[in-house]
C-alpha cells in the first residue's frame, strides 16, 4: 500500500482527528507521466527523436527539454530530498510555455511564422500539460514548505 503522510486536528469536539494528507506514490507517478507527457508532446511536434527543428536553436531547445523532460521524470520518481524533482518539474514546465507564448505572441529569432498561430493542437496539448506539471509540482513544493514550517 503506498506510503501516506498523515496529519492531526482538533475536531468540533474538541477530539484529536486523523487526516489522510495525499498519498506520496501515486503523486509522484502522476508528477512523472506529466513529465515525460512533456517530452511526447515536443518529439510529436518536432515529427520524430531523430529530426531538428528548424531554426536549429529551436530544435536543440526541443532536444534539452526531451532530455530534461526524462531526467525530471526520474528526479519526481527517485530524488531524495523530494523538493529537487517538483523544483525540476516547475522549470520544465515553465520554460516551453513561455517559449510557445513568446513564439506566438512577439515572435522568436529565426522564426516569425507561427506569430499568431494559436490554432496548432500539438501547442495546445502541451500548454495544458505543462500547465498542469507546474500546478502540480508548486503545489507539492507549498506542501512541503507547509510541513517544514509546521515542524
Amino acid at each position: 500500500m503506498a506510503q501516506q503522510d498523515t496529519a492531526r486536528r482538533v475536531g468540533m469536539r474538541g477530539e484529536n482527528v486523523r487526516l489522510n494528507a495525499v498519498p506520496v506514490i501515486p503523486v509522484r507517478l502522476v508528477g512523472a507521466l506529466l513529465a515525460l507527457a512533456v517530452v511526447t508532446v515536443h518529439v510529436a511536434d518536432q515529427g520524430s527523436v531523430t529530426a531538428l527543428t528548424s531554426p536549429h536553436w529551436i530544435g536543440w531547445g526541443y532536444r534539452l527539454t526531451e532530455v530534461g523532460g526524462v531526467l525530471t521524470a526520474c528526479a519526481i520518481l527517485l530524488s531524495r530530498p523530494a523538493w529537487l524533482g517538483w523544483a525540476a518539474g516547475v522549470l520544465l514546465g515553465t520554460a516551453p510555455f513561455l517559449g510557445y507564448i513568446a513564439s506566438r505572441s512577439v515572435g522568436v529569432p529565426g522564426d516569425h511564422g507561427d506569430i499568431g498561430n494559436w490554432g496548432y493542437w500539438v501547442g495546445t496539448v502541451s500548454l495544458f500539460v505543462e500547465a498542469a506539471l507546474v500546478t502540480l509540482s508548486i503545489s507539492m513544493l507549498l506542501t512541503m514548505r507547509h510541513r517544514l514550517s509546521r515542524s
